[in-house]
């Protein structure tokens, strides 16, 4: 029996064929869905910020505004995979994602703005569990065996992380004072702002 199913599409996208779309089609839209003060500190020109939990959280209304040609970025694809999935279940199956995220276009010439330099939100990750594990070490050989259980916490949490295609620690980092930005978006200011599309429109 044929199997009639078809091969997935694929979804990445180099930073040059993005460059080049830029110039050949008008239909382009860019979301970036880090937070707001990654996207102030460096994006690419003509993106939209779309932060992952508004994506989440908006997810069906965001779709409805967008066409076929629309590619999603952000420090290095993970939470731009994470965007594309969520708007594949509500109907964009067609988005792409940009290898290497912002840095990388801007390593290849693209045309990005850069405002304040901040630390993106995958590294501050990064630093706090390296320091957690690191004290939960030094404080079991120093203190009490017991604190070592905590590099074992943190061990768990980013392999669950890793399975899961999620991160409650960038979460709760990204919340944090230093990683807000002068205005934070909107599902006014964000969303709304999209220009409507439609699929037959951009797909000419």
């Amino acid at each position: 029996m044929t199997s009639t199913s078809t091969a997935p599409a694929v979804t990445a996208l180099a930073p040059e064929t993005l460059q080049a779309w830029f110039t050949e089609h008008r239909d382009l839209v860019v979301i970036d869905v880090r937070s707001a003060a990654e996207f102030e500190s460096m994006h690419i020109r003509g993106s939209y910020n779309v932060p992952l939990p508004l994506l989440s959280e908006h997810t069906d209304e965001l779709a409805s505004r967008l066409g076929s040609r629309v590619v999603l970025v952000c420090q290095s694809g993970v939470r731009a995979e994470q965007a594309r999935q969520r708007l594949a279940k509500a109907g964009i199956d067609t988005a792409y994602v940009l290898t290497g995220g912002v840095p990388g276009f801007a390593a290849a010439g693209g045309d990005v703005v850069k405002g304040k330099d901040r630390w993106d939100l995958e590294r501050q990750v990064r630093l706090v569990a390296g320091s957690l594990v690191v004290l939960g070490l030094a404080g079991g050989r120093f203190v009490s065996p017991k604190i070592r259980t905590l590099a074992g916490v943190i061990g768990t949490g980013l392999t669950f992380s890793a399975a899961t295609n999620t991160c409650a620690m960038g979460k709760a980092i990204s919340a944090m004072p230093w990683n807000k930005a002068a205005k934070e978006p909107t599902r006014e200011s964000a969303i709304l702002q999209l220009p409507l599309q439609s699929v037959e429109g951009a797909a000419a």
